[in-house]
């Protein structure tokens, strides 16, 4: 065995290659001069994945025939790294080709390597760099940048390591990763669509049971157009009758001592359609003497986003807390239980968003949540609903937690795979040689 990458021990036969000796070119793609219409497809970091390019998730832009712009045409067997950004960062997808379009490379966010085909076979290039082996020496020796701006640069990765078996030994490595990777991958997305549509049929459940239409066949109209009926005899009454709403701010940022106590203060961020336990920034009493509209809310206050990333999501306060100005508060509850309420927003969450005003930023503002018409029976029947859904949602919750775990099992049982196939820790005769 010969050691190389980080102390990865490959057999005595294969040899260490810098990248770009076994590489035509290494190159990123420039920004094109968009136009309506042209003969190229230039395709982001954002369609880069794993199984290929991902042409539903990207936004394609025909771009103009200027020869500059054509030198980062892709080519079948291309492999694309993610060169920028936290998250993506080093994500290695592979070009496969496309029947109907010719595709380019959008922008430096996306590094080509196009392999010598005598030398290195294309597939057993993408499963190397896909290996936890490579994405770590990836973050520990190939970027540059702080935290939040992370860039790989080109130059070290021409020159990065890449184990290199006879050509005839890689082709029948890709092939046998081929196969037991696929059969992996189609696991795990038959998971991920359990996860789905148990997420689906759990948000039904509670639509039903928060609007009375799960058993009760007696309805009356609501006039709402995404809420068309609810059980008869229920109260429809709206959000800013039976509850106090209010939000929050944020005090100046350059003021330090404003973030320097221990006063929970809720971003959008912090919810996580459940019970708010933690957040993530705190501030002083001396910020809530100089903001009056940094007000104090009880535990059992229900916070709903009104914009951002996170619009329409809900949280129920656990301790006293203010917010900042993206959170609605309902607060003070009469005719409503605040549980009935975070489920009945959880659940009509879409139809609320679409509610939104705003273009760039859409925004449900305290005055839409405010003008909502909620429905509610008696307030023992309300409590008595809200245990079953509690019910409900505890087996999801768990149903949930095992699917995670199978994904995640999955997922590290394909890295392994992938890593013990390129640095020749089994024997590789044929596509049936190892087990999933």
């Amino acid at each position: 065995m010969s050691v190389g990458l980080a102390g990865l021990r490959i057999p005595a036969s294969w040899r260490w290659w810098p990248l770009k000796r076994a590489a035509l070119s290494i190159s990123r793609g420039s920004a094109p001069d968009y136009v309506e219409d042209g003969p190229v497809w230039a395709v982001s970091q954002a369609a880069n994945q794993p199984g290929g390019l991902d042409w539903s998730r990207a936004r394609f832009h025909a771009f103009g025939g200027n020869p500059a712009n054509l030198k980062g045409l892709l080519r079948p067997g291309d492999v694309l790294i993610n060169s920028t950004g936290r998250g993506t960062l080093g994500r290695v997808g592979y070009f496969t080709g496309s029947p109907d379009r010719r595709v380019a490379m959008a922008d430096g966010h996306v590094t080509r390597v196009r392999v010598r085909p005598d030398v290195l076979h294309p597939r057993f290039a993408y499963y190397y760099l896909s290996s936890d082996p490579f994405q770590h020496y990836i973050y520990s020796a190939l970027i540059v940048g702080a935290t939040n701006q992370i860039e790989l640069v080109g130059e070290r990765l021409a020159s990065a390591p890449i184990p290199m078996p006879p050509i005839e030994e890689q082709r029948r490595i890709a092939d046998l990763l081929d196969a037991k990777v696929a059969v992996l991958d189609r696991l795990s997305a038959l998971s991920l669509q359990q996860l789905s549509l148990m997420d689906e049929r759990l948000v039904e459940l509670c639509r039903a049971m928060t609007t009375g239409t799960l058993r009760s066949i007696d309805h009356v109209e609501t006039g709402v157009p995404w809420m068309p009926k609810v059980a008869s005899g229920w109260a429809l009454n709206r959000v800013g009758r039976v509850f106090r709403t209010g939000s929050g701010t944020t005090p100046k940022s350059s003021e330090a001592t404003y973030f320097e106590g221990d006063v929970p203060w809720v971003n959008t961020g912090d919810l996580r359609d459940g019970p708010v336990t933690a957040v993530n920034r705190r501030v002083s009493r001396l910020a809530l003497r100089e903001y009056p509209t940094l007000a104090l809310y009880r535990p059992g206050s229900l916070i709903v986003a009104m914009y951002g990333a996170t619009i329409g999501r809900v949280g129920m306060l656990e301790t006293e807390a203010c917010v900042n100005q993206a959170c609605c508060v309902l607060s003070q509850a009469t005719l409503v239980d605040t549980r009935f309420a975070f489920y009945w927003f959880l659940s009509h969450r879409s139809e609320i968003i679409r509610l939104a005003s705003g273009g760039g930023q859409p925004n449900i503002s305290q005055d839409i949540v405010r003008g909502l018409r909620i429905p509610a029976p008696d307030l023992h029947e309300q409590r008595e609903i809200v245990q079953k859904i509690d019910r409900e949602w505890d087996r999801a919750a768990a149903m949930r937690s095992a699917l995670s775990r199978r994904i995640n099992h999955l997922t590290e049982r394909r890295q392994a795979l992938i890593t013990a196939a390129v640095t020749g820790q089994v024997e590789v005769t044929t596509a049936g040689g190892m087990d999933v």
